[in-house]
């Protein structure tokens, strides 16, 4: 059975999510990286004005990129605790999740380049 919906287990849930987030930024050095470049390109998506449909490919694009980092240090952080000690097998679960971060960044710095070009070619 499921339990009734209560306004206070959500508030908990997003408490939970806020905690994790506060931790990446805070321990995380290419997260505060690529935290740093979003708020960058926002800044410039501001400033030249972009219309509403690039507005969403850059917002898509950033999320994407945040999200690909959170999986991978969260990857990270599991693989440690399951296997402290040097696995070979261990390297490459990190390194597979890092991967996914380098091509969600090099689609995004695409997709960029895609919206930005014209305002400035």
């Amino acid at each position: 059975m499921s339990e009734k919906f209560s306004v206070l287990a959500r508030l908990k849930s997003f408490n939970f999510a806020f905690k994790g987030l506060w931790h990446v930024v805070r321990h995380e050095h290419n997260f505060r990286v690529h935290l740093f470049a979003a708020l960058l390109v926002i800044a410039l998506s501001a400033y030249v004005n972009l219309t509403i449909n690039e507005w969403l490919w850059v917002i898509s694009a950033i999320a994407m990129v945040l999200v690909a980092e959170l999986f991978n240090s969260s990857i990270e952080k599991l693989v440690d605790l399951v296997s402290p000690a040097f696995n070979p097998k261990a390297g490459i679960v990190k390194d597979i999740a890092a991967a996914a971060v380098l091509i969600t960044a090099v689609a995004a710095a695409i997709i960029g380049i895609l919206i930005f070009y014209p305002y400035f070619f």
